[in-house]
């Protein structure tokens, strides 16, 4: 029998075909895996930075989880997640890392509904939802928020993250914030145990089969709704607020102050125009770039791209619906770049 190929090892053949392919052409070349929520705006960036330097970036959105592994494994040069390395997993990987914002998102939810009716849903609400509480769209507890809608008699079939992913990590921390019964039943993770529904790999996944499935519901990134035409909730945030998700309402959850490490959930915002379910998304790297055999020059090549990305790349955020880093993530960023270093001497 045939052994399937791990997206960490399919990562590593890829590496070493990217690197001796920039060897042949003496040119750096960068490899990243990892979050699918942020794959639009990366492959924006990524596009433009290989057309204004010359350096190539190739980036696998297989999940958070694959690109936490593959960091871990170093067998790319950075890895995405829109969930942060915990305390207590830091001791896993073979050296220090740290975390790089990039930008902040909306993960919403969203459904095909006949008509594509704007719905209201609270938290308790989605929560029962995916619980399997609710099983139908006309049940009371979904009418009584939408009193001008005539909801359907059609059942609810809930679509998530087969795959390990930070946009499961955000939305099951949103969960878990406004929901006793599922944080007791469930929890927040990267993956967990959904207690009905279908799974689908990737954010991109998720909105295909919402796209094709009445009656389904799922959670995605705010760009993959708006892709595929999918209708969004609103979601009451906690000052009791209907707040549809935008660049404004995101930008306004994402606006608090930043800790040195900017590891931070931006779930359940007290912000009270704040859309309550978003996310900052990250690169992580290694705090010392002289691993591996790694050049000084590849080193160079990856605190060079993260600056021009926290920096001259956010300017191409709002078009793909995601919103810029805030200033105090912007400064808390700069430090960890300088922070970065080769042979223990920074590199910017």
């Amino acid at each position: 029998m045939k052994k399937a190929i791990t997206p960490s090892a399919l990562a590593a053949v890829f590496l070493c075909l990217v690197l001796g392919a920039a060897g042949a052409q003496g040119a750096v070349s960068l490899l990243g895996s990892g979050a699918s929520f942020p794959a639009p705006i990366y492959s924006k960036m990524f596009d433009v930075y290989a057309r204004e330097t010359g350096v190539k970036v190739n980036y696998q959105a297989i999940g958070s989880s694959g690109g936490l592994k593959n960091i871990m494994d170093r067998v790319v040069d950075f890895g995405g997640s829109d969930s942060f390395v915990k305390d207590a997993d830091f001791s896993k990987y073979p050296g220090t890392i740290v975390h790089i914002p990039t930008v902040a998102g909306a993960v919403v939810v969203t459904y095909n509904l006949p008509g594509s009716p704007k719905l209201r849903l609270t938290g308790d609400v989605v929560a029962e939802i995916f619980l399997g509480n609710i099983v139908k769209w006309n049940d009371a507890k979904i009418a009584s928020l939408n009193p001008q809608l005539k909801l359907p008699n059609l059942p609810i079939m809930p679509v998530y993250r087969s795959d390990g992913s930070g946009t499961t990590f955000n939305f099951t921390a949103y969960l878990n914030a406004v929901s006793a019964e599922w944080k007791s039943k469930v929890g927040s993770a990267n993956s967990v145990s959904w207690p009905v529904g279908q799974g689908a790999a990737q954010n991109a996944g998720v909105a295909g089969v919402v796209a094709r499935t009445p009656g389904s519901v799922g959670y995605v990134e705010l760009a993959y709704a708006n892709q595929n035409k999918l209708a969004v909730a609103s979601i009451r945030n906690s000052s009791g607020n209907w707040i549809e998700p935008s660049l404004e309402s995101t930008s306004a959850a994402a606006a608090g102050s930043m800790p040195k490490d900017t590891r931070i959930l931006l779930v359940d915002t007290n912000a009270s125009e704040g859309y309550p379910i978003c996310a900052l998304t990250w690169i992580i790297v290694y705090k010392e770039q002289n691993y591996g055999g790694r050049t000084r020059e590849q080193a160079k090549a990856v605190v060079d791209l993260l600056w021009w990305i926290t920096h001259e790349g956010q300017k191409y955020t709002n078009a793909l619906d995601y919103a810029p880093l805030s200033d105090s993530a912007v400064k808390a960023a700069e430090a960890i770049i300088k922070g970065i270093t080769y042979g223990g001497a920074s590199l910017r």
